[in-house]
Formats: C-alpha cells, structure tokens, sequence
C-alpha cells in the first residue's frame, strides 16, 4: 500500500478544520471521510499481484553504446490493472524512461521497452519492478516490488579500433603483402625470386643462382606463430585515473588494439590479469574467438587495492609459458612498486621470453611542469619535473635489462604499442 500526495494535502487541510468549526464531531467526521475514501480506492485499485514479469533483450553492449531491454508485464488477475511502472537499474546503467504507464486488461500483456546506456563496464544487474497503481479518488495506491532478474555485461569500448586499418595497412607491408611494395624485411625464408638492381647481394641464393643459370635471391618474411602473452596489472596502480579514464581501461584499450593486430599477423594471443592472484585468464583462443573472449574477460574486471605480487605474476607466466614468447605487461611505472616488486625478478623472465612494458602517462604532468603563474604553480611545477625524471630513471633502468618500454598518454598508448610489435616483428626479434 502507499499513500499519494493527494491523501496528504487533504490531511493538512483538516488540521485547519478546528479553527473554523470547533468540533470534534467535525473532525472525527473529516477523518473517518479520509480513511472511507482509502479504504475505496485499495478495494477498486488494480490487483498488482496478479501481475507476472519476463524479460528479454540485449545481454552484452559496448561500453557508451545502447543496449535494449524488454520487459513483458502479464496479467494472470481478472480486473483490468492501469498503473505506474519503474524499471529499477543502478545509476550507471544509465535506464530511461525511469517509469512507464501501462493499462493490462484481464489475461492480456503488455511489453515495456528499457533502454541502457551504462557509463561504467562490468555486469549491471537489474534491481527490480516497482508498480503502483492508484485508485479512483488519487488518495491510496496498491504498490508492490517484484524481483525481475536480467543482467547486461557492459564490455570495454575500444575506442582505439579505429586506429586497427591503419596498423594493418603497415602489417601487410612489412609482410610483402602489398603489391606495389617489395618483400617485406624478417627472418623467416618466404621465396625464391630472379635478382633486380638494388636488391642486397647478401640475399643471393648461389645454389639455386647454380641451377637455374640465372641470378636467384631469397626473400624473407617475418615470423609467424610467435606467441604474445598480454599481462594486465590489476592491482592498486591500475585504479588511477589519468584524465577521466582508470590506467586499467587505457590498458584494456591497448591490449585489444594489439591483440587484433597481432592475431591478424598470425601470431598467437593470450592474456593474463593478474594482481595477487589470477583475475582472468585467456588461452588458446583462435583467431576469430580471441577478441570476444578477450572483451569477455576483462568486462568485469575491476582495479584491487592492494599491491600487486610481482613474484606471483612471474611465477605464473613461467609455468604457462615454456616457449619464448613476447610478454607485454600493461602496468604503471611506479618507481617504488617496480623496483621493489619486479626489477629483481626481471633476469629471470628476460632470460627466457622478449619482455615489453607499456604503461599510461598522465599529460596532466607535463602541463603541471609547464606552469610558472604563482608560488604554487612553480611548487607543481617542481614535483611534476621530480616525477617525470624518476620515470625516465625508471625506464633507463628497466631497458638495461633488455626490456622494451612504452610510455604514452591515454590517447596514445594503444598505437604506440601496436607499432612498437610491428617494430619487433620488421626486426625479427619475436
């Protein structure tokens, strides 16, 4: 039962009723009238009980897109029932309408349409039906909550998509695949072809120049098959946001960009998050399964507060991993956590795979490092140049020990990853 707006007014009125006729015959009257004309509309409103909900719709929608939810509303009672309806989501679920009239005639339905635009990734779940429906005089509601269950997994954006053409334009030039551009550079054999002018002597196959009678090179093509671990540091690092986006976000970002890219070259992709202990896992994935399974995974992966085992996560990939492999570890680089954590267990992990770290710059710094207005901003000034020197520190550090580092700004990262595989791949060191 709920009492509406209506009842409440008239009640007010009736606190007044004595000042005019000082009576308690008439007040006992007013209120007895009151509680007559709640008793009415409780009796003639619609029979919320009798209602019965089933829901269908969209269970997956990319992170600020849509997403539509339908809610069927039965009518197994035997009066007709008009009421208000409230579809309840969380706040980040971002449903409109909030409420919706609906009029369901005796054994008849009706479908109520929700449409979901979330502003957070993970599972949002339905929190239930609200329906009230109010009788005839407005001053009593019969209103009832209902439990009707549907969840909706909000998967990252990956806004960096739209740099995938361009890194794959690259991948078929490195790869030769172009035909209006030469072999591309490796060291996996391809072919074998006549010699042109400008072609590199040292690529002459003199065995096959001997038979064929004519000059014959060899050409080369990067490797294929290599196999790419991507690593996510879910721990308390990736829980900074850098403008308004989570470090964790810009990582996931980064890592489906080189995942699709990577799984276009021929290459084999599997990912990792990890922080004290295994928060999502990816393996084996083929080609065509690897960046669903990957936007599935990390869906609902949140940042944990706390710091992360960096002996854990090695330990980990080592016993995964037997052959070499291209590591890519998506983590901040935070001075005090690197070098407590993984700087002394990196020969061993350098030992047997190629290692890259990527991490997220905050362009908030180097705007802060800029500023000389007043007292303040010099003193701003002064840490930011304090940060940015001990994260060149940091990087100098990591690379003697033959680890690969990109630092990027969130905008950036993602291709800049993409063309630093490319670079390894146009090497031939994967």
């Amino acid at each position: 039962m709920a009492l509406t707006g209506r009842l409440g007014l008239l009640a007010g009125l009736g606190a007044l009723l004595p000042l005019a006729l000082p009576s308690w015959w008439t007040l006992l009257a007013f209120w007895g009238a009151l509680l007559a004309g709640v008793a009415v509309d409780l009796a003639l409103a619609g029979n919320v009980r009798a209602l019965a909900y089933h829901r269908s719709g969209d269970t997956n929608v990319r992170l600020g897109e849509r997403a539509a939810v339908a809610l069927t509303v039965e009518n197994r009672g035997r009066r007709r029932v008009k009421a208000v309806l409230r579809d309840v989501w969380p706040p980040s679920a971002g449903a409109s309408p909030r409420t919706t009239r609906i009029d369901v005639p005796a054994g008849e339905a009706r479908r109520v349409e929700t449409a979901l635009v979330p502003t957070r990734r993970g599972d949002r779940e339905a929190v239930g039906v609200v329906v009230r429906s109010v009788g005839p005089l407005g001053l009593a509601a019969r209103q009832l909550s209902r439990p009707a269950p549907w969840r909706v997994r909000v998967l990252p954006a990956f806004p960096s998509r739209r740099h995938l053409p361009g890194k794959l334009a690259k991948l078929r030039e490195l790869t030769g695949a172009h035909v209006a551009l030469i072999r591309g550079q490796g060291t996996e054999f391809d072919s074998l072809r006549e010699y042109v002018d400008g072609d590199d002597v040292r690529s002459i196959d003199w065995r096959a120049t001997a038979r064929r009678r004519d000059v014959v090179v060899r050409t080369w093509r990067p490797e294929r098959d290599r196999r790419i671990y991507l690593v996510l540091d879910t721990g308390r690092t990736a829980a900074g946001r850098v403008g308004d986006i989570p470090r964790l976000d810009c990582s996931m970002d980064a890592a489906l960009l080189l995942g699709a890219l990577a799984s276009r070259a021929g290459d084999r992709v599997d990912l990792l998050a990890y922080d004290r202990r295994v928060r999502a896992r990816v393996e084996g994935a083929s080609r065509t399964d690897l960046l669903p399974s990957m936007v599935q995974a990390m869906a609902p992966l949140e940042p944990e507060l706390i710091e992360s085992d960096a002996a854990g996560m090695v330990s980990a990939l080592l016993s995964r991993v037997r052959q070499r492999c291209l590591v890519v570890l998506l983590t901040e680089l935070n001075p005090a956590a690197i070098e407590e954590g993984l700087l002394p267990l990196l020969p061993q992990l350098t030992a047997r795979h190629l290692v890259m770290v990527a991490a997220v710059a905050d362009p908030r710094v180097g705007e802060m490092a800029g500023a000389r207005g007043d007292l303040a901003a010099v003193y701003d000034a002064a840490a930011a140049e304090r940060a940015r020197a001990d994260r060149r520190r940091l990087t100098a550090e990591l690379r003697s020990f033959g680890v690969e580092v990109v630092d990027a700004p969130p905008d950036g990262i993602a291709p800049a990853l993409a063309d630093a595989y490319l670079a390894l791949k146009a090497a031939g060191r994967l």
